[in-house]
């Protein structure tokens, strides 16, 4: 699916894409800034001595772009699957009960999956706050959008996330994904002070 294509979705009455779904393009576009970043750094006579950790960095960011475009098509299943168990009937209460049962499952893991990609925003910021150390003062600007963009996919995941367990009923379930979540939105935090810290401080050399 090209850019127009997915906007329009994006952009129609259609219950998916939404803003879980949008959260990993924006992962995927940060990633790809780094890979970017360190495949001219790998190309660059003056940057020989740091040359294995920019092919290690364009490895990496390579990879989690690719999971960031896989966890869409994760997260619009996932809130597909909301959708389906909510158009369930519930005309006597063996249908409401089994409506109920299934739309926690769908709840449970339409949270899941922007909880990944929560994992996945806060792998780019890793990557873009371990790029720093490539030192190439031409593209800090590009690793700063890159952390950003981490920053933006976190947030927009961490929404999802917690909009859908203001509707479930599993605590255990809410508790356990909350955690994994403060967490991811703690170290990205902390990572991407870093990059703006270092970005604004090359900007006022």
């Amino acid at each position: 699916m090209n850019l127009d294509t997915y906007l329009d979705e994006l952009a129609s009455a259609a219950p998916t894409p939404g803003g879980g779904s949008a959260a990993t393009i924006v992962a995927a576009l940060g990633a790809a800034l780094v890979a970017m970043v360190a495949r001219i750094t790998r190309h660059g006579a003056a940057y020989a001595a740091v040359r294995p950790l920019a092919e290690e960095l364009e490895r990496d960011a390579e990879q989690t772009r690719t999971a960031a475009l896989a966890a869409r098509e994760r997260d619009e299943a996932a809130y597909g699957a909301v959708v389906t168990a909510k158009a369930l009937p519930k005309n006597d209460a063996a249908q409401k009960t089994a409506r109920a049962a299934a739309v926690e499952h769908a709840l449970a893991g339409a949270s899941e999956a922007p909880l990944h990609a929560a994992e996945i925003a806060h792998r780019v910021a890793q990557l873009a706050e371990r790029a720093l150390a490539l030192d190439n003062p031409y593209l800090t600007s590009d690793l700063a959008c890159a952390a950003e963009f981490a920053a933006g996919a976190m947030a927009a995941a961490a929404w999802n996330v917690r909009g859908n367990h203001a509707f479930m009923k599993d605590a255990e379930t809410v508790a356990r994904q909350e955690t994994a979540l403060s967490r991811y939105e703690r170290e990205t935090e902390r990572l991407v002070m870093r990059v703006r810290f270092e970005a604004a401080r090359e900007r006022e050399r």
